[in-house]
């Protein structure tokens, strides 16, 4: 059995870290991941769910950046090109090629001599590793193989290759990579102080926020790394200048609009922002909007003019695809923690990443992207072991698999493993995927499936997720609430009927795993719905291209 939450908070309260980490975000995951295989000790806290802001709520694409290229900001693209290489490695079963194409049409701000040339540079500045170097295509083919494209003005297409991932995982995975390592890292604990030891920062005050119970940890560094909530954190320590320009990103996901494995990347005619449209399963995910947000990060939702947006636009790029506000299965929003800089449009700010030391012992990391989460990790990892006087081995988290990506060839593995969980009963429509989400972790899995042969039964009627999956979460994922399991640790929750035909066999089992009572459970299935779920817009009348 894994340590519990218990020992956990124990420890907390009674060990003293070298570093604590604010924020459970993939920054603050990768940091303490970081740290740990460094030898550091380590705690990292977090007040919701691990992922749960930001980091699950993103495009789900590791991808270098092609329209960075228009800024200038070739350093950012090639870092981010040698990360994505890196991810597929360190976790193959999460961070897998998908082809895009671009689509070139008259009179757009974007003419296709500049996209071609774009991705000849995206191909160099990748030096040998992009899956595939980019293609082009002549109308004629597309109307062949990409029927849904609108063909009027099309004057041509390139195809490129990028990553998908599942975000969430991912962050979860650093985390459990760092617990592994001997890191205490606890979800649903709150920062309520920073204290001050002399002229420095020394310790934190926090609140567990399932018991109520406050404590205070010691740490001779302390990482801020609250993401859309940093600035909320740096007033704990006087901090009051704000370093964040928080913009509001959008998506939606709808039936499945393309049959081929393949992603869109177009332009919006209103104002040339670049956006995807992304097979998801039977789904596809449409985004991402860029508004700036100057309200509190626990109020961040879609809203109905971003969701109309993404909507008018494809409809606009799309043939055939009269999408309408009904058509809308699911929908989130996420806030970037972008660096404060100038007064530009907010999809011109850089996502480059800043690390700010304006207090001793208080180290904030700001902005930054998916792809880049790693290197990132490993730079704050060099300045802390400089700080600290520590020399841990530099270099081991670009070397050492993520838990579940220590698979081999992974085509070779998930054939292999699915096979495998087929002799439980399972059919190939429910192993695979089982394969895919857990990687190499599937082995624990499957040794908790074979105690009980009823944790192999579906979860609800037409559940794709297992009975067994929810004890596992439970016991192996750190999962404390239905939308901790229903949307972070699988998907469900942004799948047709959002995870509510799941949601009271979820409680009944979480309950018997965590050992609370009728009280607790009512307040998870309204935090379920007021939190998890998306009111969608009730406007039904069609949008037309």
């Amino acid at each position: 059995m894994p340590v519990d939450r218990a020992e956990k908070l124990h420890r907390l309260q009674h060990q003293s870290f070298d570093v604590l980490i604010i924020g459970g975000g993939i920054t603050g995951a990768g940091i303490a991941r970081e740290l740990a295989l460094r030898g550091l000790k380590v705690a990292l806290v977090d007040k919701g769910d691990f992922a749960g802001g930001t980091s699950s709520r993103s495009t789900k694409l590791i991808h270098a950046g092609l329209r960075y290229l228009e800024g200038g900001r070739l350093g950012l693209v090639h870092e981010s090109c040698r990360e994505r290489r890196l991810l597929q490695k360190l976790a193959p079963h999460l961070v897998r090629p998908l082809p895009f194409l671009i689509p070139g049409y008259r009179g757009d701000r974007r003419p296709f001599w500049m996209i071609r040339a774009g991705l000849t540079l995206y191909d160099l500045l990748a030096l040998g590793q992009n899956a595939r170097r980019h293609q082009l295509c002549a109308p004629g083919e597309l109307a062949e193989a990409e029927p849904c494209l609108k063909q009027e003005g099309l004057v041509g297409a390139a195809r490129y290759w990028d990553c998908r991932m599942d975000d969430a995982r991912l962050c979860l995975e650093n985390i459990l990579a760092a617990e592994n390592l001997g890191a205490v890292c606890l979800n649903h604990v709150a920062v309520e102080g920073l204290i001050r030891r002399g002229s420095r920062i020394g310790a934190a005050a926090v609140r567990d926020l399932e018991s109520g119970r406050q404590t205070e940890v010691a740490a001779r560094m302390v990482v801020n790394a609250a993401g859309p909530w940093l600035d909320r954190v740096r007033r704990l320590a006087g901090l009051t200048a704000p370093s964040l320009r928080p913009t509001r990103g959008t998506h939606i996901l709808v039936p499945r609009i393309n049959r081929r494995e393949e992603a869109f990347y177009l332009s919006s005619g209103r104002d040339d922002r670049l956006f995807f449209v992304i097979p998801w399963g039977e789904m596809s995910l449409i985004g991402t909007t860029d508004v700036d947000f100057d309200r509190s990060p626990d109020l961040v939702s879609p809203v109905p003019e971003d969701i109309t947006y993404l909507i008018e636009e494809s409809n606009r790029r799309l043939r055939d695809c009269r999408l309408r506000q009904q058509d809308v299965i699911a929908a989130f929003a996420g806030l970037r923690p972008l660096v404060r800089d100038g007064d530009g449009p907010a999809s011109r700010v850089s996502r480059e990443y800043r690390i700010l030391q304006e207090i001793d012992g208080l180290l904030s990391v700001a902005g930054g992207k998916y792809t880049t989460y790693r290197a990132l990790a490993a730079r704050v990892g060099r300045l802390v072991c400089r700080h600290l006087g520590w020399h841990g081995k530099d270099g081991l988290s670009a070397r050492v698999p993520l838990p579940g990506g220590a698979v081999g060839d992974f085509a070779e593995f998930r054939t292999r493993w699915t096979s495998r969980l087929q002799r439980l009963g399972l059919g190939p429509e429910q192993a695979a995927p089982l394969v895919d989400r857990y990687g190499a972790r599937v082995t624990r899995l499957e040794e908790l499936l074979l105690t009980d042969t009823g944790l192999c039964r579906p979860l609800a009627d037409d559940s794709p997720l297992l009975t067994g999956e929810v004890v596992f979460a439970a016991r192996f994922e750190a999962a404390r609430t239905p939308g901790d399991i229903l949307r972070r640790r699988t998907t469900r929750a942004l799948e047709p009927g959002q995870g509510l035909a799941d949601l009271e066999a979820t409680c009944r089992l979480l309950a018997a795993e965590l050992g609370v009572g009728p009280d607790t459970v009512e307040q998870w299935k309204t935090d379920y719905l007021s939190r998890e779920i998306c009111s969608l817009p009730t406007d039904t009348g069609e949008t037309d291209r």
